[in-house]
């Protein structure tokens, strides 16, 4: 992995431990710590782990999304490299050849709700508040979500969740499908380790078999899905509505979009 003060990696008992480290951003993923991210899921992979969590610093996010402050001024060929980068990491956790868990354990709004969902399974603390919230940033989700966010939750509750841009607290998440479990907030890292350390203890290549077999249902059509909506995506950079939509989010402000 790139040496990297935003992310940290500890194995310990065969389960990787990835957390994104920039409480004072909530967790947010500029390139930097999104390259961090990538390096440390390969990393994991090569170590050979039998599970993997994903978490963030801090008591308030796990990740709040995406580096808006970044984001403001891309042309759509750089809007395009950065989605992509996204697009590496959700992929690489969706087909980590381990079970994944997101302990979400405060925000996780746009790329983190987006990482979120790549992963196996969801564990949420009772203070977690997730959502799809581009649309208000004058954007789409661009790291997976149009695609991902369906199948896990149903076609009309992706699309009230992203065309609306709700913030939802954990016990609504759970009732949507976003997470699987809600647990107390003290209670979050106990339960993820059980949930990692059960995982670990389970033969691991029929584990992967599973998660292969699970995956293959939706590989075709979502590709091309994921390759419309990275285009999608990038080519809402320099519009109105996108850059007004980012300035209002900096400079804390309604926005007033075309």
């Amino acid at each position: 992995m790139p040496e990297s003060d935003t992310v940290t990696l500890e194995i310990e008992d065969d389960v990787a431990t990835i957390t994104v480290d920039r409480p004072d951003s909530l967790n947010s993923l500029n390139v930097e710590t999104l390259e961090a991210l990538d390096g440390g899921v390969d990393e994991a992979e090569s170590a050979d782990v039998r599970a993997l969590v994903l978490t963030g610093a801090g008591e308030d996010a796990f990740i709040a999304g995406a580096d808006i402050s970044y984001m403001r001024d891309l042309s759509t060929p750089e809007a395009q490299a950065y989605a992509e980068l996204g697009h590496r990491v959700a992929g690489k956790l969706e087909t980590f050849p381990a079970p994944t868990i997101a302990a979400i354990n405060g925000y996780a709004f746009g790329g983190g709700c987006e990482l979120a969902i790549a992963c196996d399974l969801r564990v949420a603390s009772e203070r977690a508040v997730l959502g799809q919230t581009e649309i208000d940033l004058g954007i789409i989700p661009g790291w997976g979500g149009t695609q991902r966010l369906p199948r896990l939750v149903g076609d009309e509750a992706a699309r009230r969740l992203i065309f609306f841009g709700e913030r939802v607290d954990a016990t609504d998440a759970r009732e949507y499908g976003l997470v699987g479990e809600v647990v107390a907030h003290d209670q979050l890292d106990d339960r993820v380790a059980d949930l990692a350390g059960d995982l670990a203890a389970k033969p691991a290549f029929a584990l992967r078999a599973a998660k292969e077999a699970i995956n293959a249902v939706h590989e075709e059509p979502q590709g091309a899905g994921l390759t419309y909506e990275r285009r999608a995506w990038a080519g809402l950079f320099g519009t109105h509505d996108q850059r007004e939509g980012m300035d209002a989010f900096l400079e804390k402000r309604d926005p007033e979009f075309e």
